[in-house]
């Protein structure tokens, strides 16, 4: 009969299997022959870690290596979450320290000291050698009782490296009906409230029942523990496999473990809340690959990175045959193309994080030699949303991220001898003047372009950005991400950036979990008009893109007025508002969230926005902190004086973001034109209503704004 027991030893056993030391908690506890703790509030295996610290740092003497001891002892934070960012720091960029240099003498000494010769040293001492594997020690404990204040719990298996507890597993048992993985999540909550010592170094929770298996860190709710679905990356485990044999083997081998644990694990800070994030293993492997890719097209890779060429297949095929795209060989690629390829993950599968991932490990390669890296938007808003995210996660930079605020700005920015991460919008790139051409900037190898979106404007060769950026930047690599996929007809994009690297599509997300399905509903508002009212449009005009400046804005605009004339009046306007009000009303009453409102223009939204205030008042709040909706668009002083008060600075929009992305806020409906379609990420907007002509990527992207796990 299978019992919890069972599934303990079954995971201790895979672990084994890896090569850990497996022993039994009960075997290292007070009082035993083999103790190795002197009470159950001791969670770290000191004399293993001073052993290996001695054996990983040879050059610092011993008062070095107990002053980086005594460092980790000190930390003290007023919560969880402060104590595991300060020790990770401490892990992942070694613990400093100083001492006094020490002279050969010939009587013998104890090993690692020496006489004193006046001189003050300052170095590091490393808890784990991440580059070798091997001189680690991995230990799997079962049943570790820890004690704290008033309270005893036992922990299913604790992972050790080295001494220090940097992995939990919590186990139950598939039999049993109420021992379910929502009970283990729950105990770890229980752990982290009672006896939060052992989590203060903890990088990796794991939770299941033997057959279910999901991963997660210290702050991750439920909805963000996930499951690891593969092992090497290469293809998918099988239907019906126990996950967490598979969740063992890909993420504990030793290798993937410590690169996980130093590249893949970010503290997120917004100034309000930290959150730590763990990579998902589609973005694990992706970043591994396309750190492979650019050291490949920057030249100083040993072994090019195989990828297919069959592109258009990915439109069609299941997520495994996509992985095959990625996989297969390819004997036409060559070493210093300085195209790297693309990413697609799809929109709400945490593309951003997996840019951030990416820099964070390709500034740290030696091969790479310091390099810069410029990452690209083609919108205001969207290069302001990507440099937040960056911003908030500079720890696993080891950098603070520089946003270039005109042509001049960039061109300072870029011209260093080596370093720094940089945000621009591709209009930067352009010349002064038409016709125009930049400096040549810097011919270094080791620059970086990372295109968000990379099928919009970055590949338009004829006189477009990409040729800017190519005559500025000669030798740069560029990588691209995207969360649509390239159309098939696209050749273009291959041209600048290469084919793809690694493909996450939307079937894969959705079974993973790691988005939700959208599901459409037509609510028509038809515009009834006389025939002979109906001024002629052109039915072939291309719409109102997301991506266009200023100057092209208002050539659209003059095409689009006639319809927008139409789309507004009064009439039309009042039967939307009434439908809009009486659906969302329905819908909030059945599930809590948050909506976002489309329409054609600025004028359409101060429209609708009059229109719902008269049927509902109380929504209406001149305060940026209060009120149900609001207008998020830009403007300047030059517009009507009615629509001011919807045009805010740059602070308060980003102000009016933190509240709408908070699900305790009152701020529930946002109006917009085409603010906050790209790269906004707010989970608990689950309801979308589309009053706008849109298609292809464009609505990809803002459909996908409703796709987040909340």
């Amino acid at each position: 009969m299978i019992n919890e027991a069972i599934v303990e030893q079954a995971a201790l056993d895979w672990l084994g299997n890896l090569d850990y030391e497996v022993l039994p908690g009960l075997t290292i506890v007070p009082g035993e022959p083999a103790a190795e703790r002197t009470d159950y509030r001791q969670v770290f295996l000191f004399d293993r870690l001073r052993a290996k610290l001695e054996d990983l740092n040879p050059q610092i003497p011993l008062a070095g290596r107990e002053e980086a001891l005594r460092k980790l002892r000190l930390i003290s934070h007023p919560t969880l979450i402060e104590n595991n960012r300060a020790f990770h720091r401490l892990l992942v960029e070694g613990v400093d320290v100083e001492y006094r240099r020490s002279l050969p003498h010939p009587d013998p000494l104890p090993k690692g000291e020496g006489r004193d010769s006046g001189e003050t040293v300052h170095d590091k001492v490393w808890l784990i050698d991440f580059a070798h594997p091997e001189a680690n020690e991995f230990l799997a404990v079962n049943q570790f009782t820890v004690e704290e204040g008033q309270f005893n719990r036992r922990a299913d298996v604790v992972i050790f490296i080295n001494g220090i507890p940097l992995a939990v597993l919590e186990l139950k048992n598939i039999a049993d009906e109420s021992a379910t993985l929502r009970k283990a999540f729950d105990q770890f909550l229980t752990y982290k409230a009672q006896i939060p010592a052992l989590f203060h170094s903890n990088a990796l929770l794991v939770i299941s029942d033997g057959h279910q298996a999901k991963l997660g860190t210290i702050t991750s709710d439920w909805e963000r523990f996930m499951t690891w679905r593969t092992v090497t990356g290469k293809e998918l485990g099988p239907p019906g496999a126990l996950q967490l044999d598979t969740l063992l083997k890909g993420v504990f081998e030793k290798s993937r473990l410590l690169d996980l644990v130093r590249n893949f694990v970010v503290f997120e800070d917004n100034g309000e809340a930290v959150v730590k994030k763990l990579a998902g293993y589609h973005q694990f492997h992706a970043v591994n690959k396309a750190v492979e890719a650019t050291l490949r097209a920057a030249g100083v890779a040993a072994n090019p990175l195989a990828r297919s060429s069959r592109r258009e297949k990915a439109h069609s095929n299941s997520p495994a045959e996509n992985q095959s795209l990625v996989t297969s060989a390819a004997t036409d690629i060559n070493v210093g193309d300085r195209r790297a390829g693309v990413i697609w993950h799809t929109q709400g599968s945490g593309k951003s994080l997996s840019m951030v991932l990416y820099a964070g490990k390709i500034v740290q390669h030696p091969a790479m030699e310091n390099p810069t890296l410029v990452v690209l938007t083609d919108r205001n808003d969207l290069d302001d949303q990507l440099f937040g995210t960056f911003s908030a996660c500079k720890e696993l930079l080891r950098q603070t991220p520089v946003q270039a605020e005109s042509r001049e700005h960039l061109r300072e920015l870029l011209n260093v001898a080596s370093g720094g991460v940089v945000f621009s919008t591709i209009q930067k790139f352009f010349p002064d003047e038409k016709g125009g051409k930049h400096p040549l900037l810097s011919d270094r190898r080791n620059i970086v372009v990372i295109a968000d979106e990379t099928h919009r404007s970055q590949h338009d060769f004829i006189d477009g950005f990409a040729k800017h950026i190519r005559d500025e930047l000669p030798n740069a690599s560029f990588i691209g991400f995207t969360g649509t996929p390239i159309e098939s007809g696209d050749r273009n994009t291959q041209a600048v950036f290469g084919d793809y690297i690694d493909v996450y599509d939307i079937l894969q997300s959705k079974e993973d979990k790691a988005t939700v399905p959208i599901y459409y509903e037509a609510r028509l508002a038809k515009i009834d008009l006389k025939p002979e009212e109906r001024p002629k449009i052109d039915p072939n005009f291309e719409e109102v893109t997301e991506d266009a400046e200023e100057a092209t804005k208002e050539s659209l605009r003059r095409k689009w007025a006639q319809l927008e004339a139409m789309v507004g009046t009064d009439k039309r306007i009042a039967l939307v508002v009434e439908d809009l009000v009486t659906h969302w009303e329905a819908r909030y009453a059945a599930m809590e969230g948050k909506a976002m409102v489309m329409c054609m223009s600025r004028r359409i939204c101060v429209e609708l926005y009059k229109a719902i205030q008269k049927l509902r008042p109380d929504w209406h709040q001149d305060d940026d902190d209060k009120g149900v909706m609001k207008i998020v668009m830009s403007g300047s002083a030059s517009d009507k004086l009615d629509w001011q008060q919807h045009i805010r600075s740059k602070a308060r929009r980003e102000g009016l973001a933190k509240a709408f992305k908070n699900p305790k806020k009152p701020f529930r409906i946002v109006i917009v034109r085409d603010m906050w379609l790209t790269g906004f990420d707010a989970p608990s907007l689950h309801t979308m209503y589309v009053d706008k002509p849109m298609r292809g990527h464009g609505l990809m992207q803002a459909i996908a704004r409703v796709n987040r796990v909340f």
